[in-house]
């Protein structure tokens, strides 16, 4: 199918979760970053402007170190995630030159995106990075960051659509969306389509954290709706390990779970 440029969405913000990007050994699924870079780099060749926040840093870290689990202390996490934050992007770098796609790195930390000097720069940033064919990487700065972290990259991407004024955040997951109840415990879950904002029976219904290698869970993304939603900007989770499912989103067909804004964007 000839799938056309969505009128009413230009900018978007992408993020892709550690479990999505490695196997259970910590190692990165080389097979399916590729699949990944692919649909991005073509989505960008389509016209959008595509900024992807990307989890991995400390989990890759982990299988280059051969550690079986994080480190409790701070310094350690800090230490993995700089460790494996190189070869990560090194692979983006690769993979997507592949498809004839130029990728940029960008560390941000939560002081960062409060400050309003520094939010207008890091916009400034980005629209550059866009006007130069770059498609920018976005991780937080795990060496330098403080006790006052995002703690999770579902709220890193959030904000990082709202400084840019996205039309759209996809949360790219290793399930199909939000459902009423685990479908890993319970085999009759059943998957959300629409979500018109996020309440507290929400929060109540989503289950605790993610993988051994990743930080986020149904919480953090959530947390991520709230934000997104506040800014006048649709969130979607969406499986990831179906990437071409964002075309069928595009064309305005259910995929996942969408969390409708409930205001324009200012």
């Amino acid at each position: 199918m000839d799938y056309k440029k969505n009128k009413d969405i230009h900018r978007m913000v992408i993020k892709i979760g550690t479990s999505s990007l490695t196997h259970s050994t910590g190692n990165l699924n080389y097979r399916h970053i590729e699949k990944m870079a692919a649909v991005i780099c073509d989505l960008k060749n389509m016209g959008y402007e595509v900024v992807l926040v990307s989890s991995g840093a400390l989990g890759v870290g982990l299988g280059k170190t051969n550690l079986t689990q994080k480190p409790a202390q701070t310094a350690g996490k800090r230490a993995l995630a700089a460790i494996g934050q190189s070869s990560l992007m090194a692979i983006y770098d690769e993979v997507f030159n592949v498809y004839g796609c130029k990728v940029s790195q960008v560390l941000l930390t939560k002081s960062d995106v409060k400050d309003d000097h520094s939010r207008n720069n890091i916009a400034d940033a980005f629209f550059m990075l866009f006007r130069y064919g770059a498609i920018p990487v976005v991780n937080e700065n795990d060496v330098v960051v403080s006790d006052d972290s995002f703690g999770d990259n579902d709220t890193l991407a959030a904000y990082v659509a709202q400084i840019i004024g996205a039309d759209l955040l996809i949360i790219w997951s290793d399930i199909d969306g939000l459902y009423n109840k685990n479908p890993r415990e319970y085999p009759d879950a059943k998957l959300i389509p629409v979500v018109k904002g996020v309440t507290e029976d929400l929060y109540k219904m989503a289950g605790g954290a993610g993988s051994a290698r990743g930080c986020g869970g149904m919480l953090t993304k959530l947390n991520a709706a709230a934000i997104a939603n506040q800014a006048g900007i649709d969130m979607v989770i969406a499986n990831s390990f179906r990437p071409d499912d964002i075309y069928e989103l595009l064309c305005g067909k259910s995929v996942g779970t969408r969390f409708k804004a409930q205001k324009n964007k200012a």
